[in-house]
């Protein structure tokens, strides 16, 4: 879509959430970007995160493939460089496997843990990845002009054209009945015009995904905040539904579509070993 595509992605799940409190003797632990199947090593030519970014590499069991790189602790922290390096990896799986992103900061000790969690999980994770294979995310905020819509709605309702000039004819200011209800129908047209700018959106977009996710709204402005689920052979339907709504809207609505991702939205696992209590 041009022009329209934005180019951040949604936060990984679990920002705020600490690392594995478990590594090896020296400290250092395995990263886990994300989860996909693969029997052979994947070589992604990319550093992971933390200081000198070590080689990214993959841990396999049973046909699945844990995607990873070596980091200490204190080298996970939510840092703007380092929520780049935990999506470029995802990104660079998801353009090849299906893939499960991991929460944010999910760290293991060892190559034999990672296996292990591989092994105890492998049939939830086989069933996820059967849910997102050959699907994307793509997302859309919505905001909306008020000024704008307003002025649409007095020009389509009598009554409120008749008590906005009421209100202007006074001289000396305006009777206060009438400016309280005046603002009672302004927000009451402007609460109803919202919800029906928000559902036409939807009833556009949502046949054309797989499964649909609203997150929360961001300002006064913001009318719609969602993820959608999207076979990726419908990625320009997808594309051209968004063009539409911005063409038929455009003049009140500001569309902000971002994508593809991956399924972020979608999955959000917190992997972690049985035995994890007992490490250290």
């Amino acid at each position: 879509m041009s022009g329209a595509r934005g180019l951040d992605p949604p936060v990984p799940p679990g920002l705020h959430g600490s690392a594995a409190s478990f590594t090896d003797r020296t400290g250092r632990g395995l990263y886990v970007y994300c989860i996909t199947e693969a029997e052979e090593p994947l070589d992604l030519g990319l550093a992971g995160l933390g200081e000198g970014g070590g080689p990214v590499f993959s841990v396999h069991h049973g046909g699945l493939a844990a995607v990873v790189s070596e980091a200490l602790p204190i080298e996970c922290r939510p840092t703007r460089e380092n929520l780049l390096t935990h999506e470029l990896v995802n990104e660079a799986v998801m353009r090849r496997h299906a893939s499960i992103p991991l929460s944010f900061g999910t760290l293991f000790g060892t190559e034999a843990d990672v296996a292990a969690m591989l092994r105890s999980a492998g049939g939830a994770l086989s069933e996820i990845l059967g849910v997102v294979r050959g699907k994307i995310e793509l997302g859309l905020k919505v905001t909306w002009d008020r000024e704008k819509a307003l002025a649409q709605l007095e020009a389509e309702d009598p009554e409120l054209r008749e008590l906005k000039g009421e209100i202007g004819r006074v001289v000396g200011g305006s009777p206060y009945a009438s400016r309280a209800r005046f603002g009672r129908l302004v927000e009451r047209a402007l609460e109803a015009r919202g919800a029906q700018l928000t559902r036409s959106v939807y009833e556009a977009l949502q046949p054309l995904a797989v499964a649909t996710r609203a997150n929360k709204l961001v300002g006064d402005d913001m009318i719609l905040n969602a993820a959608f689920l999207v076979e990726s052979a419908r990625e320009d339907d997808f594309n051209r539904a968004v063009e539409g709504l911005t063409s038929r809207y455009g003049d009140v609505l500001a569309f902000r579509y971002t994508g593809p991702w991956p399924p972020y939205s979608f999955v959000n696992l917190r992997l972690k070993l049985e035995s994890e209590q007992g490490t250290g």
